[in-house]
């Protein structure tokens, strides 16, 4: 019998109208979606119920938890060889070579690893840090291949692109490797520009995340002649890039402290710059004039990281920074936290925002921020929040520091802004797919 012929029993004798019920009127607007069961799969008779339609809930509930998921693709290289002790020289090296974070940032992504015996031969070569470089970019290749796609290999040969090749520094057919399906499930690896040799075979997979990264231990260093080509350390003049992107009065202060000297130094082993820009430095000028000298200089070596951060790192290494002025007892520190793409440093005295790039060329990046980033070794920290007074009572300001919520207001204003954020975006991703489902619910079961 059709749906729409089904009525609801009468609930007494005294009324028992032929006029449809609510529920039957929300069982004809879902009948063109519902299936319609037949007399002989589903039999109805006149004491039973309608049947729960399983597949349409099934249908509703793989939809709301497809609506509340989010894929994360984000992976660290340092960490993930970190498990692997056996592989901490060439660990080492992504590190200080700064190809861990090229690696990171990137969203498909296979590492050819050498264990600490296969880099033993590579460093005997005594290659200068940016050769080095080159060499373990060849071991990057820009596409995935995991261990069951190595073996499927089309005609059992293919020669793609690294992360050396990436560079634009290497010529004709060098920064290519060829990988070739041999004969009784061996792979080989060898630089297209190698005459043809294949160097290394494949040995272990350590880790594969489908199709995001992929960690394959490889026998021994692919060679290429390029890539081991002497590599001048590139010149990058700290507080000249700072004069030319709107920094400058930022850089003539580092200038006239002498504190350039130590962010030239920490350039070549990585340095993140966070740039006040010019019209900030000039209205903090009258109270950097009532700095002393040192302080004049920590205050300036306090805007320096002595690492490189990319944006996409600051994002995903949420927590304390040490600084240039950073030593010993004077722990001269900030936190970085994100909401979103907005990145701030809060320092216990105030909170500055990065709002925008001024150069990222690894091993220097260097940021613009909105305020002077003042440290609590020298400014006053700013009052702890209090609760609400309770109504009919007034609030007493501090006396002391009724000069310091000028920072705090505005700091006020941002979480309140990223507050509303949250909302519109965290809360209403997970109402949005419970409402779906509360509907389609009520439609079944009322």
């Amino acid at each position: 019998m059709p749906l729409w012929h089904i009525r609801k029993r009468p609930k007494n004798k005294i009324n028992n109208s032929t006029t449809p019920s609510k529920s039957l009127l929300k069982i004809k607007a879902l009948s063109c979606c519902l299936p319609i069961p037949t007399p002989q799969s589903t039999p109805l008779h006149h004491s039973t119920t309608m049947p729960r339609p399983l597949p349409l809930l099934t249908l509703a509930i793989s939809l709301v938890l497809l609506a509340s998921t989010t894929t994360v693709n984000a992976h660290n290289i340092t960490r993930i060889l970190a498990k692997h002790p056996q592989f901490s020289t060439f660990n080492h090296y992504l590190t200080v070579t700064h190809l861990a974070a090229e690696i990171n940032r990137r969203q498909t992504i296979t590492v050819l690893a050498l264990d600490n015996a296969a880099m033993s031969s590579l460093i005997s070569k005594q290659l200068s840090v940016y050769t080095l470089r080159n060499v373990l970019s060849l071991h990057v290749l820009v596409d995935y291949f995991g261990t069951r796609k190595l073996h499927q290999i089309t005609n059992g040969t293919e020669v793609t692109a690294t992360m050396f090749q990436a560079t634009g520094s290497a010529p004709g057919a060098s920064g290519y490797v060829n990988i070739t399906d041999l004969n009784g499930g061996k792979v080989a690896f060898g630089a297209e520009d190698n005459d043809g040799k294949l160097d290394a075979v494949y040995v272990k997979s350590l880790e594969e995340i489908p199709y995001n990264i992929s960690i394959l231990q490889i026998s021994q260093p692919l060679n290429s002649a390029e890539a081991e080509a002497p590599t001048a350390a590139p010149t990058l003049n700290v507080t000249a890039i700072l004069s030319n992107q709107g920094c400058k009065a930022f850089s003539d202060l580092l200038i006239a402290s002498g504190a350039h000297t130590t962010f030239e130094e920490n350039v070549d082993g990585g340095l993140t710059v966070f740039c006040p820009t010019d019209p900030v430095i000039n209205g903090f000028m009258p109270k950097y004039k009532n700095l002393t000298a040192p302080q004049k200089v920590s205050l300036l070596l306090y805007h320096g990281i002595p690492i490189y951060q990319s944006l996409q790192m600051l994002k995903t290494s949420n927590g304390i920074m040490n600084t240039l002025a950073t030593n010993g007892a004077n722990k001269y520190d900030f936190t970085v936290q994100n909401d979103g793409e907005v990145v701030t440093l809060e320092t216990k005295v105030m909170t500055a925002t990065i709002t925008g790039t001024v150069k990222d060329e690894e091993p220097l990046v260097v940021y613009k921020v909105n305020k002077v980033l003042l440290p609590r070794e020298l400014f006053k920290a700013a009052p702890e929040k209090k609760a609400p007074a309770p109504k009919g009572e007034k609030e007493v300001a501090d006396g002391p520091n009724a000069d310091a919520p000028s920072d705090e207001s505005n700091d006020q204003t941002a979480d309140n802004d990223n507050g509303v954020n949250k909302m519109g975006g965290g809360r209403l991703a997970v109402l949005a797919p419970s409402f779906f489902f509360g509907v389609v619910m009520f439609f079944l079961f009322e």
